[in-house]
């Protein structure tokens, strides 16, 4: 039998790694990751913020999946229409759903497609209320959502959640 001999080199790289590192002044400011959230606890108002965002993007899901199978199993007027819509719901449902998630992470790059889409909410939300019926409360609550949202996105303690900074003069 032969016996396998620890190889001493890699053990010695191995501790050095650590010594190296611990070699820095403490004071020694590191480069910020780019997609790094920012230290800290997460905000409440962001929290509430991206379950929204979460939420919305959920509803659209459901939408879509719904209008996609009416489309196909169903009997539309016209079947081509239905099953676009339906494809469409899906992928523009993944805008609010990539921006909850990036809300909840604290990435700074999430605030801009969460913002831009309770603004794209809030006509729809309107045309939603001028049709009247049941749409009625639909529209109601999406526009509490949209303008809920954007006023906890455009918050100091929100912003500051995310890393973004007053502008600097």
């Amino acid at each position: 039998m032969s016996r396998k001999k620890p190889a001493p080199a890699k053990t010695a790289t191995k501790t050095a790694r650590p010594a190296a590192k611990a070699a820095k002044p403490a004071d020694a400011a590191e480069p910020a990751e780019a997609g790094a959230a920012p230290a800290g606890p997460r905000p409440v108002r962001l929290t509430v913020a991206a379950a929204l965002a979460g939420v919305e993007g959920l509803v659209l899901v459901g939408f879509g999946v719904y209008v996609l199978i009416m489309g196909l199993a169903g009997n539309p007027e016209s079947p081509e229409q239905a099953e676009t819509l339906g494809i469409t719901v899906l992928a523009l449902a993944l805008l609010p759903l990539l921006a909850a998630r990036g809300l909840w992470l604290r990435r700074r790059w999430s605030r801009g497609p969460a913002m831009i889409t309770q603004l794209m909410a809030l006509p729809v939300a309107w045309t939603l209320v001028q049709n009247g019926g049941g749409l009625i409360a639909i529209g109601v609550l999406t526009a509490i959502a949209a303008v809920t949202v954007l006023g906890l996105l455009i918050n100091p303690t929100a912003t500051e959640a995310l890393g973004i900074g007053p502008r600097d003069a």
